[in-house]
């Protein structure tokens, strides 16, 4: 069962906890490359979704993203690689979106920030 709410603030400090523990990132990937979205927070945004848990991200692995797969990324990878391209393409991160996909649309420094101890 997800551990996601309505509560974004909360679902991002998940999506921390749960990356520092596992030290894994999950997202969604089809033969064109990682899913990745118009943002709903940011005119002219585009933002890349991401979860803490694998089930998460499986979770909307349906309907028109079930063409994706569901795919682990290596936390240190994440932070020191993906989120310094992602921020040079001026690509959001989106962390825990939940089943509504309600979920934190951020700058990829932001998220990374969160990560020094």
């Amino acid at each position: 069962m997800s551990k996601l709410t309505s509560d974004i603030q909360a679902n991002l400090d998940l999506f921390v906890a749960e990356t520092k523990e596992n030290q894994l990132v999950w997202g969604l990937r089809n033969e064109e490359g990682w899913l990745s979205c118009d943002s709903t927070e940011f005119e002219n945004s585009e933002v890349m979704p991401f979860w803490s848990s694998k089930e998460d991200a499986e979770a909307h692995n349906v309907e028109e993203w079930s063409d994706f797969t569901v795919l682990e990324i290596p936390l240190d990878i994440f932070v020191e690689d993906w989120l310094l391209t992602l921020a040079e393409d001026g690509v959001l991160v989106g962390t825990n979106w939940n089943d509504q996909l309600e979920g934190k649309e951020m700058e990829p420094q932001d998220l990374a920030k969160l990560y020094i101890d």
